[in-house]
């Protein structure tokens, strides 16, 4: 059957699939642990022996391995070949007990759709929410990239990739303006429920048998897009992306972007119909959208793409979120690659679409990459006068420096000349842009020095005082956020600061606190007081976990040298 692109075939019969019911499963699908292995929610909040060597006598909190939801040999062996490598023994437990985290708990369904056996699904939770998030799951998956090879088997790293984008895609045909999602019928698992959000109002509406939770972000578009590109980047496995619905999932990405590049106000004054529109009743602002769930308004014609969330599922005070529309731009462009790959494929294979309609999906992708980069430098970069660090040492010279006009990247914009600075710890962030290769497609370019506006733009960040959420204490000096509060540094935060630095320094400090701020649990919490490591906020967090295991896959390649140090 020839698989079609949104907009060449009727709505009806995009509509014509059945749906689906929970079926068995095939021998080579992922089966789950016996019921009495302990709910890892529960277990992540206790200690466990054997205890780490080193003074924080960190806990090995790994489930038994019958307990493990799905086992990687190639990820195994990397962790017992490591061992060799991280002389410090909390940094090594730290390692073993985070870097497979996701494949040991949070791969909670690895089958195949019920209309079509050859459809791979992959139904990943973030951790201690039942729920699959856009975002989430591309990043838990990223973890495992340097890993990820050509395979068709059913029991690989490839075949989680190949699950995760067939059910990103049916996710976004279905509601894609929503970020996070139920488990899909097919695996005899029951919905969530969100008490959080038993009192919204969204439009579009969606249905909550399906939906976990409607806020739009556009990171969670972007995401869909990352994980695309990466897992074709790594296999070249062209004719995948000719199967199943991913071709409709892109066009509805596209369609979506474009729809919230809707401004607040036409040229006449009058006020535009939006997209998309939220409501909460809540305690909390970060939770809810102004004006009735418009948000603050846009201005007209500045090329950007509205998010009216953060990726911290924060509401943007401001909806030109730049990261996001970064992340976006980014990726778009290397979709537009594969899209062109399948529509240059062999004619007559029952999988290729028709080349015209895939060509121009293609040039809309692309064009629309390269008018976001244009438009990020036109809008996203603002002139500040330089402010010197409270603990800078001041000379001739730097006060001569805090004469010159800084340009640095918002983190988010209205279009109308507000904005605000700082950044967010959450990905993807200003921080992380290098690490989503925005400034170079080579991923061996060197990390802060890639661009000028965002060197300051780090600095910035990182700064005393020039960063609303930079949290700085005893324990932990690290971006954070609304969602934590301030005085509550993520680790995530602290994980990006290394793999964005070439400053040895920097890194064996910032590790160092990584190290002794996991309140003797080894594992990576969503947030830390700055100031009370005792102090923290989610006791399973699987992509904080997966991304500090992919930090120490980067050090052993940047710089294996700060791996034999002590962290103690």
């Amino acid at each position: 059957m020839l698989t079609p692109i949104l907009g060449l075939l009727p709505h009806t019969a995009r509509q014509s699939l059945p749906e689906p019911q929970p079926q068995p499963q095939p021998q080579a699908a992922q089966v789950q642990p016996p019921s009495s292995c302990p709910d890892y929610s529960t277990y992540a909040k206790t200690r466990h022996p054997p205890y780490s060597s080193g003074r924080h006598a960190l806990s090995y909190q790994r489930p038994s391995p019958s307990c493990r939801i799905f086992n990687s040999s190639i990820i195994e062996s990397f962790i017992t070949n490591m061992s060799s490598v991280i002389t410090d023994p909390d940094l090594y437990r730290l390692f073993q007990n985070t870097y497979p985290n996701t494949l040991d708990t949070a791969i909670k369904w690895h089958g195949v759709a019920a209309h079509n056996s050859a459809e791979e699904l992959t139904f990943i939770i973030t951790g201690d929410i039942n729920a699959m998030w856009l975002r989430d799951s591309a990043n838990q998956l990223a973890s495992y990239l340097p890993f990820l090879t050509p395979d068709s088997s059913r029991d690989s790293l490839a075949s989680l990739y190949r699950g995760v984008i067939n059910l990103q895609s049916r996710y976004l045909l279905t509601s894609p303006y929503c970020n996070s999602f139920q488990p899909p019928p097919e695996s005899g698992i029951p919905p969530a429920t969100n008490s959080a959000a038993s009192s919204d109002t969204v439009f579009p509406p969606y249905d909550p048998a399906k939906v976990f939770e409607c806020k739009y972000e556009l990171d969670s578009l972007a995401s869909f897009l990352q994980i695309s590109a990466q897992y074709h980047s790594a296999t070249n496995d062209t004719s995948f992306f000719g199967q199943f619905q991913w071709l409709d999932a892109v066009q509805i990405v596209l369609d979506t972007a474009q729809k919230m590049m809707t401004s607040t106000y036409g040229p006449d004054g009058k006020v535009l119909d939006s997209p998309y529109t939220f409501t909460r009743m809540t305690t909390r602002t970060t939770e809810t959208l102004a004006n009735d769930g418009l948000g603050s308004p846009v201005a007209r014609d500045t090329g950007l793409i509205r998010s009216a969330f953060r990726p911290s599922d924060d509401s943007t005070i401001f909806q030109f979120l730049i990261p996001s529309n970064m992340m976006f731009a980014k990726y778009a462009g290397d979709v537009a690659s594969i899209v062109h790959a399948v529509a240059s494929s062999t004619p007559g294979a029952e999988e290729v679409p028709p080349p015209a309609a895939g060509f121009k999906l293609s040039n809309d992708l692309s064009n629309l990459s390269s008018s976001l980069r244009a438009a990020i430098a036109k809008h996203g970069i603002v002139t500040l006068p330089t402010t010197l660090d409270s603990n800078t040492t001041t000379t001739a010279e730097t006060h001569a420096a805090a004469d010159v006009d800084q340009k640095i990247y918002a983190y988010e914009i209205d279009g109308f000349g507000s904005f605000s600075l700082g950044d967010d710890a959450n990905m993807p962030s200003l921080l992380s842009a290098p690490l989503f290769h925005y400034f170079s497609a080579s991923a061996s370019a060197s990390r802060s020095d890639v661009d000028p506006v965002y060197r300051t733009t780090r600095q910035r960040i990182l700064g005393n005082n020039t960063n609303p959420y930079m949290m700085r204490g005893p324990v932990l000096n690290a971006v954070g956020g609304p969602h934590a509060g301030p005085g509550m540094g993520w680790p995530m935060g602290s994980i990006v600061r290394i793999m964005t630095s070439e400053d040895d320094q920097e890194i064996f400090a910032t590790l160092k606190e990584l190290v002794a701020g996991t309140d003797g649990l080894g594992l990576m919490h969503e947030s830390v007081s700055s100031w009370d490591s005792r102090k923290w906020t989610r006791e399973w967090f699987s992509w904080a976990n997966g991304l500090f295991g992919q930090m120490i896959w980067d050090l052993w390649k940047r710089k294996p040298e700060l791996l034999k140090r002590s962290y103690q």
